[in-house]
């Protein structure tokens, strides 16, 4: 109990004091993750608008089975697969992205892309069909029906992008294989608290813990503040 509260005391002292070696970590996770969202945002909203709003999703038997299943793929398999594509063998290879942050970055994009594809799809078709034949009886436009069906399951779709930041940020396996926790280049938080856990520098790891945490709590309260507006 003794080493508990000496670790979580110096835990402390070094997320006051700005420890350098944190902002590192903090920056370089927020890096990685934030242009991860982004893209499987700016990929992942279209096509889950596209077959959420379609009256029927062609090849749905085969289609919907595979995005539900990426919802749930493990990342350390996303990791592997990026590592073969990226290795001297692979077909990116020449890339010479191994153990980067572009790396990492197209290995938490395929882990969240399945997310918010999903999600938002399901969000769409969740929609009272009475709102989408109210919305055409006004003469609303295809891109004016699809606007209106997006407010209609915005929760569900910030819910959506929630869930995908969540699932990047807090996964270990693909970005260890991917980035090579190399410090000062790939290590991000949770790499780093596996580390440090290891090397017995549980201060250290019990501070990134603690942001992790807040980043996940600040999270999900922007979701709810959001959604009660």
């Amino acid at each position: 109990m003794g080493t508990l509260l000496e670790a979580l005391r110096e835990a402390l002292e070094l997320l006051t004091s700005f420890d350098p070696a944190l902002i590192e970590i903090v920056a370089m996770t927020l890096q990685v993750t934030g242009i991860a969202l982004i893209l499987s945002m700016v990929i992942g909203l279209p096509l889950g608008a596209a077959l959420g709003l379609r009256e029927k999703i062609p090849a749905a038997g085969c289609l919907l089975p595979i995005i539900y299943t990426g919802m749930g793929l493990p990342p350390v398999v996303v990791g592997l697969f990026v590592y073969l594509m990226l290795s001297n063998q692979g077909v990116f290879g020449p890339l010479n992205w191994l153990f980067t942050p572009p790396a990492m970055i197209v290995a938490q994009t395929i882990i969240a892309l399945p997310l918010i594809i999903g999600l938002t799809l399901t969000a769409l078709r969740s929609v009272e069909p009475a709102v989408k034949l109210q919305v055409r009886s006004l003469g609303a436009t295809p891109w004016q029906l699809a606007w209106a069906m997006f407010l209609e399951a915005r929760l569900g779709i910030l819910a959506a992008i929630i869930a995908a930041f969540g699932g990047i940020i807090s996964e270990v396996g693909a970005v260890m294989l991917v980035g090579g926790n190399i410090e000062g280049q790939t290590r991000v938080l949770t790499t780093a608290i596996v580390l440090e856990t290891r090397r017995g520098n549980f201060a250290l790891a019990l501070a990134l813990g603690i942001i992790l945490l807040f980043l996940a709590f600040l999270t999900n309260w922007l979701f709810h503040r959001l959604s009660d507006e």
